[in-house]
């Protein structure tokens, strides 16, 4: 199917290009900059760029699932992200007294 009709680019090129970077690391994140700059093209009126995101994504998601990661090998990233928040922020904000208000 022909995905972008200023480029003329098939959804089955933009797959191939979007499975060849997850060979390459499969958490790196894919956008559809990456995927023109690769094809060496450029979005001209960037109409084609939602059903690029929508094919990115549902490429990715099926990677993921062949590969049959178990529990252990993921990352919750928000239980990490909220860690690293608290660790950086620490137990209070600013230096402000917990009774301190704005107004």
């Amino acid at each position: 199917m022909l995905v972008c009709q200023c480029n003329v680019i098939s959804d089955k090129e933009i797959e191939e290009i979007v499975l060849s970077f997850l060979k390459e690391d499969p958490w790196q994140l894919v956008v559809p900059a990456k995927v023109y700059r690769a094809m060496e093209k450029r979005g001209r009126c960037a109409g084609c760029f939602p059903n690029v995101v929508d094919i990115i994504a549902r490429v990715t998601e099926e990677y993921h699932l062949l590969l049959d990661w178990s529990s252990v090998d993921l990352v919750d990233v928000k239980a990490r992200l909220s860690r690293l928040r608290q660790k950086r922020i620490g137990g209070r904000r600013e230096g402000r007294s917990t009774g301190h208000r704005a107004a």
